[in-house]
């Protein structure tokens, strides 16, 4: 509208251009020469330590354009076995696929071009905005997606210096939603250096994303040590939130501060614990509780006995919410069944597997176990100093609604979600940052690795295919072949986990 206007035109361009701002559809871009004392001083801090510092990102660079094609490679073939022998059902089960593609999370400009910022299902716990984000976590993800960016692009700033190019500008952008960073270097003088200098300078962005990453890494497994003097952890999983609609969720469940110890008689000390026992509880059977004789005969009353669809047996039909139908077996009946308060029958109770289990000091015992519909299961979890939560549902659903932190609080006036944040953050930096590292070296067009991979050409085949036309000719097949097996990994990715 501004641009359409005679009378404004001009002079909003004018400001456009005194504050180095571009405006387009979908892309709003900010440059600026504030940065470039910075970014001379740190070009020319210690001069041969940078120059083998990004002799070692060279390096680093090329393998990861050679390691970036097989890993996309082999990603695709497992991709496309996965839909061929898995059934569409099977698919959709799954809350993400495992090592099956690439999602595209977005375009990043960079000044060699778009990139396609997108995560590597290496890991269950990738997610993608708008299909499998929480808006929560939208705060982090953006967040790391700049970072990595700047990261990234400060890499090629700084190693353009250092080999003597000259340095325009340093900026940043959004494209539709997703942030990101660009440097503006002299073309003419990056022409003009040596094919090894110019893969020192191509390379540095893969090479600062990967230091990013690992550096993130040891923050996230140095956590407790650097928290220590404020956070302990190894004692329980510290519960930081409760969702409204979970099933712990009331007068006898967990609340936010609540310190888990068990889960049935599964040990929990953090997180990680408490994830497993909840898997190891979802795949095994029903674990039973031991009841004496007596206190069965005490407890359970007359009931009538019949069977669900799923060919499970009730015995409770009395719609109490506090009784639970319970089989066991005698030296005469197996199949016996009793209406019993749960409560009562668990709370001082040891878990078993067999009446064996029972036998204590010459007392005849029982083991008794829920009779409940598939895939449920009662699980006791321990809280202590509070009553123990008695919980029946799918243990996904108890995993899925219960944030939880192992890091607890050594004064009361810590924050309790503070590790979780960081936590949280480096988890997504190492993510993020690792997968702009990969995808970004692989040879494809407008990627930095179409960059590396005419100067590693010119490096390494100038005496081999004397004639230029024949070497651009070699790197321009090589591209398209590259170009074409990441744009099938990203049509497949994004397949995968739309389909669901």
């Amino acid at each position: 509208v501004l641009q359409s206007s005679s009378s404004l035109k001009a002079s909003y361009e004018d400001w456009l251009l005194t504050y180095g701002l571009s405006i387009s559809p979908f892309h709003m871009r900010w440059q600026t020469a504030l940065f470039n004392r910075q970014f001379y001083s740190w070009g020319r801090w210690k001069p041969k330590f940078l120059y083998l510092w990004f002799s070692i990102g060279m390096v680093f660079g090329i393998v990861a354009m050679f390691g970036s094609v097989i890993l996309l490679g082999k990603t695709l073939m497992q991709t496309l076995t996965q839909m061929l022998t898995e059934a569409p059902s099977a698919q959709n089960d799954r809350v993400l696929q495992v090592v099956v593609g690439v999602l595209c999370s977005g375009f990043i400009f960079v000044p060699l071009g778009f990139l396609l910022c997108f995560v590597l299902l290496s890991c269950p716990h990738q997610q993608v905005p708008g299909v499998n984000l929480p808006v929560s976590q939208l705060t982090y993800f953006f967040s790391a997606i700049l970072i990595s960016g700047v990261v990234h692009e400060v890499g090629h700033g700084v190693a353009a210096i250092r080999e003597q190019v000259r340095f325009n500008g340093f900026g940043i952008f959004i494209f539709i939603v997703y942030p990101g960073a660009f440097v503006d270097l002299f073309t003419t003088h990056l022409q003009l250096i040596s094919p090894v200098q110019q893969l020192r300078i191509f390379c540095a962005g893969v090479w600062h994303n990967f230091v990013l990453g690992v550096a993130s890494f040891m923050v996230l497994f140095l956590l407790p040590a650097i928290l220590f003097p404020f956070y302990y952890t190894g004692v329980g999983a510290l519960v930081t939130e409760v969702a409204e609609d979970s099933p712990a969720n009331g007068p006898r469940g967990l609340f936010v501060g609540d310190l888990v110890t068990n889960l049935q008689d599964c040990p929990v000390y953090n997180v990680e614990d408490w994830n497993s026992c909840l898997g190891d509880i979802s795949e095994k059977s029903q674990v039973g509780y031991c009841v004496s004789a007596a206190t069965l005969q005490q407890l359970s009353f007359p009931t009538r006995v019949y069977r669900r669809l799923d060919g499970t047996v009730e015995c409770c039909s009395n719609n109490s919410l506090t009784d639970i139908c319970f089989s066991y077996s005698n030296k005469l009946d197996s199949h016996l069944h009793a209406c019993l308060p749960a409560r009562k029958v668990i709370e001082a109770s040891k878990v078993c597997r067999t009446n064996m289990d029972c036998q204590k000091d010459f007392v005849p015992g029982f083991c008794v176990t829920p009779s409940l519909e598939n895939q449920t299961r009662l699980i006791r979890v321990k809280h202590p100093p509070h009553i123990d939560m008695l919980y029946v549902g799918h243990p996904m659903h108890l995993q899925y609604t219960v944030s939880l932190s192992s890091f607890v609080p050594r004064q009361n006036f810590l924050s309790i979600d503070l590790p979780v944040v960081i936590e949280t953050f480096c988890k997504y930096l190492i993510s993020l940052s690792g997968a702009l590292a990969v995808i970004n070296a692989v040879p494809c067009f407008a990627l930095d690795g179409q960059w590396i991979l005419n100067s590693f050409l010119e490096a390494t085949l100038s005496s081999l295919i004397v004639e230029k036309q024949n070497r651009e000719l070699l790197g321009f097949l090589i591209l398209l072949a590259g170009s074409a097996l990441l744009a099938a990994n990203v049509a497949l990715g994004l397949w995968m986990v739309t389909a669901r």
